[in-house]
């Protein structure tokens, strides 16, 4: 093992700090979203990327590589938003091997409602912390590290295996995804309007 670059010291600090900060933050939001909403970030981040969406679906594949979930694990969290009443699943227009997942009314409802106190969690506890200088340092390091990733995370994409045929309804016929999009690709704040309705604020990651 002499071939292995250790970590130094401050190297040590620098992982363990950016771990720490990263779960904290991370469980912070989930334990808010679940309290005042209940529902988990996951969830909310399903919301987020069908509330985005032309006519308010996507393909399972790409909700799947937009919301950060394999397709299996997707494939459970639509099965628990559809018993809410806030998705629905059926096959695609254009492809009826393949599905797609559609953000009802009610789970449009349940977004704009949720999405004020996530929100303001984010803005207080990661935009109210860091000044604008290192906020665009954070930006900065994040499109490093997903750069970084890009080869792996596409190799992890053409390996996710197929779900399993009791959730055969869940799955499109497409790669999902097994890793985040790049910074690029994903917006840290956008705002999503109801076709006759409020604004929703909705926060990603």
């Amino acid at each position: 093992m002499d071939d292995v670059r250790w970590l130094t010291d401050e190297e040590q600090e620098i992982w363990r700090t950016y771990m720490t900060a990263s779960t904290e933050f991370t469980a912070h939001v989930d334990r808010q979203l679940r309290r005042d909403s209940g529902m988990p970030m996951a969830y909310y981040e399903i919301l987020v990327r069908l509330s985005e969406a032309p006519g308010r679906c996507l393909r399972m594949s790409d909700l799947a590589e937009a919301s950060l979930n394999s397709r299996s694990r997707l494939s459970h969290a639509v099965s628990a938003l559809e018993k809410s009443g806030w998705v629905l699943r059926r096959p695609a227009d254009d492809d009826r091997r393949g599905w797609v997942c559609e953000l009802t009314d009610q789970g449009f409802a349940a977004l704009a409602e949720a999405a004020p106190g996530h929100v303001t969690t984010v803005r207080e506890h990661l935009f109210d912390v860091l000044t604008a200088e290192q906020l665009a340092t954070l930006r900065d390091i994040g499109r490093a590290i997903s750069a970084g990733l890009k080869t792996a995370c596409d190799e992890a994409r053409a390996e996710d295996a197929p779900c399993d045929a009791a959730d055969s309804d869940a799955c499109d016929t497409d790669a999902a995804a097994a890793c985040p999009p790049t910074a690029a690709e994903a917006p840290a704040v956008t705002g999503t309007t109801a076709e006759a309705g409020a604004p929703a604020e909705a926060a990603t990651r």
